[in-house]
């Protein structure tokens, strides 16, 4: 992809994601006015919350956070030679395919059948509010097939996560 789009998407990702850290605030926010000021306690704000963190955590998970800013457990990797370091980023990518492929037939069936229901306040069907885990599981598998082809012709994962790091 040419680097003005990416940088585009890119952009457009974390807009999503700060847009739905605004709708979070502001409900968070009138939800306190409302039962406090005006004594006027409503679910609403509560349903809208939990659905954009839903949403905001899937969306930052699949398109605004990159592979070196995710939390992980590397004491073995960061001990490992880089041909090790290689071997385990080429068995972990493609169990990550494998696994999130093996379930993304479930997980859609499991989208698809929620359009039956219906959340309480804001009125919107489920498959809805769900459906960015479909989102967040194609874009684990395509990450993970685009590091395992990067890895299966030898670049080593360590020394681009360090090159992509920001000095301190």
């Amino acid at each position: 992809m040419p680097r003005t789009l990416t940088t585009s998407l890119q952009r457009f990702a974390e807009a999503v994601a700060a847009g739905l850290l605004a709708i979070i605030f502001v409900a968070f926010i009138l939800q306190i006015v409302l039962r406090y000021v005006f004594n006027w306690p409503v679910g609403w704000t509560a349903e809208l919350s939990v659905v954009a963190w839903l949403w905001l955590v899937l969306w930052g998970a699949a398109f605004v956070l990159r592979d070196h800013e995710e939390i992980r457990i590397d004491f073995v990797s960061v001990h490992a030679g880089r041909r090790a370091r290689i071997a385990m980023g080429i068995v972990g990518s493609a169990s990550m395919v494998v696994l999130f492929g093996m379930s993304l037939p479930a997980a859609y069936d499991y989208v698809s059948f929620m359009k039956v229901e219906k959340s309480s306040y804001l009125n919107t069907r489920f498959d809805v509010l769900f459906s960015v885990y479909i989102l967040f599981s194609v874009a684990v598998i395509a990450r993970h097939l685009w590091n395992l082809g990067q890895l299966l012709r030898g670049k080593d994962p360590a020394s681009t996560e360090t090159e992509a790091s920001p000095s301190p």
